[in-house]
C-alpha cells in the first residue's frame, strides 16, 4: 500500500503522524511510504531522515494526498485539506468528529474512509491510541495549570506545592480515566492537595490503592462538582465518552462563584469540553477569562511536546496502519472489531453510533459496508 503522510497544518501542531523508525518498519514490510517535505520538522525529523527510512518526499500536500491510498495524520483535515481527500481513500487520524460537524460532512461528501484514533477499542474496552495522548494531555494539564495559577498569568498567584508554613493549592481533577489519573500523578507529586472525582467506584478504589490516603476520592454528583470545584485552585477536566460530545459538567453559575484568578484546564475541549464556559483555544492564543477565572482549552495540548508525543503515538498506531496496509481496509476491519470500532465514517455514511447521535445523522452498520 502507499501511504501518505502529509505536514499537519493546524495552528501550532508540530506532531506528525509517523516517525521515521515506522516509516522504516512499514518500507521493510513491503509498503512504500511518502511524506511531505518539512512535515517532521516540527518534532525535529528532517526531511533526510525520512529518505534514509526509504520514504520518497512529497513537494506538497496536493501531490501527497493525490498519491496516497492511506493518509496517516495527528489531527483532523483543517479546510484547506478538504478539497484534497478523495472517494475511498484512508484518513487514519485523531477526527473527534461529534465536536466537528464540517469536517465530517467535508467526508461524507467526498467518499472517504474515516477512521478516528479515539474511537479504536483494545481489551476490555481501552482505547489504544487515545491512552498516549491522554497521559501526555494530563501530565501537561498539571504544568500549564501551574503556570496559569503565576500571578503575571493572570492566576491567584498560588504556588501549587506551597512551601513550609504555607498551604499548598487546591486541585480538582474531574475524571479518573487515563487523562486523570496522569494529572493526579503530576499534581500529587508537585505536593499539591489533590482530590479526584469520577462516577466509578471501582476506578475510585484503584486510584485509592494507587495513591494512598492523601488523595482524597469522591464519588462525582452535581452537588460535589460544585462543591469542590468552588474551594479549588486548579480544576482539570478529564472526562470522555468515547466518540461522543463531552457532557458539561461545571456550569457557569459555578465559575461564576469560584476563586479570583483560579484556573480551569478542559482536556476534554476537542470533544467539545466539560465546562460550560470552555472554547477552543490555541497555542498561540491559549488562555481566556471568564468572570475572574483563568480558562486554558487549547484542542492540541500535547503538540507542545511534540517529539515525546509522536514517539507515544507512533507506539501505538503502528501496529494498526501495518495491519491496513498489509492485509487491506475490509479485512483488516473484519479481523479487529476493535479497529472496525474507531470506523467513524465510510462510502458517504456514518458508521459509528456516538458520532450519528451527536451530529443527528443516520447511522449505517459497519458490518454492512464490509460485507
Amino acid at each position: 500500500m502507499l501511504i501518505g503522510v502529509p505536514r499537519e497544518i493546524k495552528n501550532h501542531e508540530y506532531r506528525v503522524g509517523l516517525t521515521p523508525g515506522s516509516v522504516r518498519d512499514l518500507v521493510h514490510h513491503g509498503h512504500a511510504v511518502t511524506v511531505e517535505t518539512a512535515a517532521g520538522l516540527g518534532a525535529n525529523f528532517g526531511d533526510e531522515d525520512y529518505v534514509q527510512a526509504g520514504a520518497e518526499i512529497a513537494p506538497d500536500a496536493a501531490a501527497l494526498f493525490a498519491a496516497a491510498e492511506m493518509v496517516v495524520k495527528v489531527k483532523e483535515p483543517q479546510p484547506a485539506e478538504f478539497g484534497l481527500l478523495r472517494e475511498g481513500q484512508i484518513l487514519f487520524t485523531y477526527l473527534h468528529l461529534a465536536a466537528e460537524p464540517e469536517v465530517a460532512r467535508a467526508l461524507i461528501d467526498v467518499g472517504a474512509i474515516g477512521i478516528a484514533y479515539e474511537t479504536v477499542t483494545g481489551r476490555e474496552g481501552s482505547l489504544p491510541l487515545l491512552a498516549p495522548m491522554s497521559e501526555v494531555a494530563g501530565r501537561m494539564a498539571v504544568q500549564v495549570g501551574a503556570h496559569y495559577l503565576e500571578k503575571e498569568a493572570g492566576g491567584r498567584g498560588v504556588l501549587l506545592g506551597g512551601v513550609p508554613g504555607v498551604e499548598a493549592a487546591d486541585v480538582l481533577v474531574i475524571g479518573g480515566g487515563v487523562s486523570g489519573t496522569n494529572a493526579v500523578r503530576m499534581a500529587m507529586g508537585m505536593e499539591a492537595k489533590v482530590t479526584v472525582l469520577d462516577r466509578s467506584l471501582d476506578r475510585l478504589r484503584e486510584l485509592d490503592m494507587q495513591f494512598g490516603p492523601t488523595l482524597n476520592t469522591i464519588y462525582s454528583t452535581v452537588d460535589a462538582v460544585e462543591r469542590y470545584a468552588l474551594q479549588s485552585d486548579l480544576v482539570i477536566g478529564a472526562v470522555l465518552v468515547p466518540g461522543a460530545a463531552a457532557p458539561k459538567l461545571l456550569t457557569a453559575d459555578t465559575v461564576k462563584r469560584m476563586r479570583r484568578g483560579a484556573v480551569l484546564v478542559d482536556i476534554a475541549i476537542d470533544q467539545g469540553g466539560c465546562f460550560e464556559t470552555s472554547r477552543p483555544t490555541t497555542h498561540d492564543d491559549p488562555t481566556y477569562i471568564v468572570d475572574e477565572v483563568v480558562h486554558y482549552c487549547v484542542t492540541n495540548m500535547p503538540a507542545a511536546v511534540a517529539r515525546s508525543s509522536t514517539a507515544a503515538l507512533n507506539n501505538a498506531t503502528l501496529p494498526y496502519v501495518q495491519a491496513l496496509a498489509g492485509k487491506g481496509l475490509r479485512q483488516a476491519l473484519r479481523e479487529d472489531a476493535g479497529l472496525c470500532g474507531g470506523l467513524s465514517v465510510a462510502e458517504g455514511v456514518v458508521t459509528h453510533g456516538a458520532v450519528a447521535a451527536a451530529l443527528n445523522l443516520p447511522l449505517t452498520d459497519a458490518a454492512e459496508l464490509l460485507g
